[in-house]
């Protein structure tokens, strides 16, 4: 399946190795809103997943952890994924991640393509980000990688 007329989803998972009430998470936390409120005016930008309370980083999920969180959202494309992520404020946070989250030694995030209005549900992502930790990068589950067309992530991502 290629990406033409599709839309992107994407989940990323991360496991707080901090207490998130702490001193030390509040960068991050102050950062939220504003990194989200950039997502929300990016262009190719389609939907987020929210909490109840209208929060975009959520605890409410099928992970049994509960020092985990999530961030799902759906883009017109990877290229404008790719913008918001690298060429953002997002950058800034991303780079400080280690700061406030643990390493993961499974896989943390995941792209599918979804049609066009397809609201993925978490229980969703969580299927295909199991499927990327099983099979490696495939047309059901991928990471940067599987997209040849996107570059920016290869200079930019963290080790």
């Amino acid at each position: 399946m290629t990406g033409a007329r599709m839309h992107l989803a994407e989940l990323n998972i991360a496991e707080w190795k901090i207490d998130p009430n702490s001193l030390r998470a509040q960068p991050f936390m102050r950062a939220i809103d504003k990194v989200n409120a950039v997502a929300d005016r990016s262009p190719g930008f389609v939907w987020r997943h929210q909490d109840e309370s209208g929060n975009a980083i959520s605890t409410d999920h099928p992970w049994s952890d509960q020092n985990v969180i999530v961030n799902m959202s759906v883009w017109e494309s990877a290229e404008a994924l790719e913008h918001y992520v690298w060429n953002t404020v997002h950058r800034a946070i991303y780079r400080r991640k280690d700061e406030w989250f643990a390493h993961m030694r499974m896989a943390h995030f995941v792209m599918w393509w979804v049609e066009p209005g397809h609201i993925p549900t978490l229980d969703e992502a969580k299927e295909r980000l199991d499927h990327l930790h099983a099979h490696g990068n495939t047309d059901t589950a991928f990471g940067w990688e599987h997209l040849p067309h996107v570059k920016l992530w290869q200079s930019q991502q963290c080790g």
